[in-house]
Formats: structure tokens, sequence, C-alpha cells
């Protein structure tokens, strides 16, 4: 970024600014130290004790995903693509959401496992489950070190501190709060961050909007720019697909972002699930991602929005996106730190600032906490360390997160070579989640699927996806935007399939009683049965609330198709 070397650009902020970004991590450290208390053992550390109501994880579930990647990289999809960097949201997200809430987490939560990886090990076998431990693992350094590199650039605007030493000062500030409480301290920072997050970003939107002249003005401004109404409208959104057919950008929208990659992040990544295994019961496991879907779905009107007028209001970023040219000292990550610049005023500066501090810490610690807990339950207790007492595993947690943390720093170099934060995101998801959704998917459903075509299949969907990158990279394949991701994690869906009922057919299947609570055929719904919903209410029921999410996002695609 540019951006964050040019001394021009510093957030001139004053006393009450900085008083009110004070007094944040006041409260975010003060979460911290409370959690500590709460935890007596690992399951306290990695999983809450699952104990936390269903409003708690569910807008821990949404938060933990509004980090600096969707709040910086979706701000600059909205200045580079406008309008189509919706489906990011009302495609690539609340579907599988959903799926997730009603199809899905009965299985995570009813059989009781501590994580995805660990699922894989029940229905597959040791080498699937050590493939996808070590894939996700590799993925969370990767994540958090764009999380980490976004927080301290934040650090160098504000205070104009070395990037270097901004990056160790932003991972020791997270560190400290996961370290010292777990899982709670980073679910129950995570409501708080969610609210300080829409506190800061619902009146920059609406003060941005004013200054464009409405919803009309922004339209009319950005047509003028582009000379075409392709980036005012949310379909077919060829320029973010890469496609200069309508028809395959829609299909590449649809079956790449909508369904390979999106619902190999949502249903598999354990960053999310994680937050619905720490719930109560059995209802409000299921009930996590689907309140998460409501907030999820209205998020991109005040991340992507103000992205899109960035794009024609800021000159410096005006120019940019004309001539694509480094020159201009910009690029689309400073989309939203250059509106900030421009339009807030003292005061609703440090509210905006902790917004952007809280989105950034959010994503680090959702990254951090999930690794600590694969990490230690699924690589170490599993293949390194058997047989010890909790206490053992407790102390391995907290020092595992020091080290993720550590490489996270190292990982922040990477992140910091991209104009465009979510060209590398949706690379590294069409990586390790595209694959991975192909396999839990066919297991889920395909008793017949055998212990080794889950490893073999996740291999080779891994190496489809990896080779498409090189092939684009070598020019190859020529797919602008985000193209190449979508294409990527088509490929790695195909090809694991593919393997894996090959293999399958060649390797001999699990015995049915052990597949019991893992495959959808093979499982009775009673077993699913949770004596604590007892007495639920009708609106607390899982289908209906997805039954009107899922509605009402049918109408926000029709609305601003």
């Amino acid at each position: 970024m540019t951006v964050l070397a040019q001394a021009d650009l510093r957030l001139d902020a004053g006393f009450w600014d900085y008083t009110l970004i004070a007094i944040y991590f006041v409260f975010v450290l003060g979460i911290g130290l409370m959690a500590r208390y709460a935890v007596s053992n690992s399951l306290d550390f990695f999983l809450s004790g699952r104990s936390l109501p269903a409003w708690v994880t569910g807008l821990a579930f949404i938060s933990a995903n509004l980090g600096a990647i969707e709040i910086i990289g979706m701000s600059a999809n909205g200045a580079q693509y406008g309008m189509p960097t919706m489906h990011y949201f009302w495609i690539g997200a609340v579907p599988a959401m959903l799926f997730l809430g009603v199809v899905m987490m009965p299985f995570y939560y009813g059989s009781k496992v501590r994580s995805v990886p660990e699922f894989m090990l029940r229905r597959f076998s040791s080498p699937a489950h050590l493939v996808n431990a070590i894939s996700f693992a590799l993925a969370q350094v990767l994540i958090a070190g764009i999380n980490l590199y976004l927080l301290a650039t934040l650090v160098n605007v504000l205070l104009g501190w070395p990037i270097t030493v901004s990056v160790v000062v932003a991972a020791a500030i997270v560190l400290s709060y996961i370290t010292l409480g777990g899982l709670s301290a980073a679910i129950y920072n995570e409501v708080l961050q969610f609210f300080v997050i829409v506190a800061a970003l619902f009146p920059l939107t609406m003060v941005a909007l004013q200054r464009v002249g409405g919803w009309d003005g922004l339209v009319s401004r950005i047509e003028q720019q582009t000379g075409s109404g392709a980036q005012t409208g949310a379909w077919p959104g060829s320029e973010l697909a890469g496609f200069d057919s309508s028809v395959l950008s829609v299909i590449g929208i649809v079956f790449g972002l909508g369904f390979v990659l999106s619902f190999g992040y949502w249903t598999t990544n354990f960053v999310e699930v994680q937050r619905a295994m720490a719930s109560k019961s059995m209802s409000s496991a299921r009930r996590t991602p689907i309140i998460g879907a409501f907030p999820k779905m209205f998020i991109p009107f005040i991340v992507v929005i103000p992205g899109m007028i960035a794009g024609v209001l800021v000159p410096e970023l005006a120019r940019y996106k004309q001539t694509q040219s480094a020159q201009t000292g910009v690029d689309y990550n400073d989309a939203l730190l250059l509106l900030i610049r421009d339009l807030l005023p003292n005061g609703m500066l440090g509210l905006a600032i902790s917004g952007l501090l809280a989105s950034f810490m959010a994503g680090m610690a959702a990254n951090v906490s999930s690794f600590n807990t694969v990490f230690s339950y699924d690589i170490w207790q599993r293949y390194v360390v058997k047989d010890r007492d909790d206490a053992y595993y407790l102390r391995v947690g907290r020092v595992v997160t020091v080290l993720a943390t550590v490489a996270a720093i190292g990982t922040a170099a990477i992140a910091a070579t991209y104009s465009n934060l979510m060209d590398y995101l949706q690379q590294l998801f069409s990586f390790f989640n595209a694959p991975l959704f192909a396999t839990f998917i066919l297991g889920m459903f395909w008793k017949r699927m055998t212990p080794a075509a889950g490893w073999t299949g996740l291999v080779a969907g891994t190496l489809a996806a990896v080779t498409v990158f090189i092939m684009s990279e070598t020019g190859l394949v020529g797919l602008p935007g985000q193209g190449t991701a979508f294409v990527a994690a088509g490929a790695a869906f195909v090809v694991d399939i593919a393997v894996s009922v090959a293999v399958t057919a060649v390797t001999a299947p699990k015995a049915e009683a052990e597949l019991v609570g893992l495959v959808y055929s093979l499982t009775p719904r009673e077993s699913f049965y949770d004596p604590r919903d007892e007495g639920q209410a009708w609106y607390q029921r899982p289908t209906l609330m997805a039954g009107i999410a899922l509605a009402l996002i049918i109408i926000l695609n029709v609305a601003f198709a």
C-alpha cells in the first residue's frame, strides 16, 4: 500500500480521537482479563466450554469474518468493481451460511468433535485428517498475516511509526487478549467489535453519500467515469469474474464463487464453525450462522458503498482508477482510509479509527484462535505428544498462540505485495477451501466414499487449483479480476470429486456402523435431539429463520440487479 508511505495522508487525529481509541483498548484488554478467570481447562480455552448463547456466537460468527480483509478488501473491491462486489455477500456468503446452520451443524455439534479436521479423522482416516489439519493451519497463518499487515498500516498512518514496528505492536495487542482468555476472549471481543465497526462505518457511509449527491449522484458519477453501467448493477458482474461473456460471468459467479468458494469457506472453515461449536445447545449451534446471516446481508451497504464513493470522490483514487498507475501514490486498498481522511472531523475520526482497529483485530484473533485449536488438538496431541494431562495441552495452546502470531508477522510481507488483497484472499480460498468442500460434501452424503479417497481427493484438488494459478501467473491463461480464483476453485472441486470417485471404486470403505453421525443417510434424526432445546419458541426454529433470510437475499438480488 504505497499510500502509507505518504506523509500527507497521515490521519489528523486529535485529543478526543485518541481518547476514544484508548477507551476502546481498555475494554478489549479488560474482556481478555475477565475471560482469563473462566479458563480452567483446554475445552474452556479452545471452545469456551460449549456454553455460549446463540446471539453471542451469532454476532461473533459474523464479526470473525468482518476483519481487515472484509473491511479494506471489500471497500477496495467496491472502488475497483462497484456493485458486483455485493455477490461476495448475497451469493458468496448468506446461502452457504444458511446451509451450514440447517444441514451441517447437526453433524458437527452432534458428533462432539472439537474441530473440522477431527470430523475428517472420524469420517475418513489419519491421512485425510493430517492433510486437512496442515493445510488449514497454513491458511490461517497466511490470512492472519493479511489482517496483521492491514492493522499495522493503520497504526502507521495514525502514529507515523515504521511499518515493521507497527506490525510488531499490532501483533502484541491481539496476542495479549487471546493468550489470556482463549476463545471466550476472542468471541466477546468480537461482539464488542461488531458494534464498534457498525457505529464507525454507518456515519461514514451517510456522510459520503450526502457528499456525492445520494445514490442517484453516485450512479451518475460512476457511469460518467467508466462510460457504462457495469459497476452500478450487481449482475452480470463481468469485470469481477474476468469474462467478456455475460453468460460465462454469471456461471462463474454462481458456481465458482456462490457454490465452490462460498460453501467451501462457510461450511468447512473452522474459523467460523468454531464459533457455532462454542454454543450451549444444538439449536443454538444451528442458529449461530443463521443469526449471522441477517447482518451479513446488509454489511455491504457500509463497506462496499464507501469504496464505490471513494473511487469517484477522492481525486488520487479516481486518477488511479483511470490510469492504473503507481505514480498516483495510492491503490484500491487505500479507498476507505482516503475517504476517512477527507470526510471525517475530529471525534468522528477517532470512532472510525476504533472501528477499523476493531475489524482488524477481530479478523486476526479469529485466525489465531482457530489455529491454536487445530494445531494443539489435531497435530500436536494426535501426532507428536499423546496422552498427556489436560493442563499440558492448555499450555501448548498458549505457546502456539504466540508462535502463530510471530509467523503472521512473517506472512504479512506477502500481503504487502498485492494492490487488491481480495485477489490474494480468493486465491488462498481456491487452494485450501474449495477441495476441502468437495471432499467434505461427498463424504457426508455418499457412504461408499473410502478413507483413501478422502486424502487423495484433497491433495489432487489442491494441486489442480495451484496449477490454474501457475498457468495464470505465467500467461498461459489470461483472466483479469478475480476470475483466476473462480476458475481455480471450480477446477479444484471437479478434480477432487473425480479423483475421489475413481479411488473409491478400487478401495474399501469403512463399515457403516462407524459412520453413524458422520454420514447423512446413516444418521437417525433423533440422534440430533438436545434436551436443552425443549420449550423453544416457534420463531427460534432454525429452518424458519433460514427461510426468512433466503427470501430477503432473493429480494436484494432482484432490487439491485
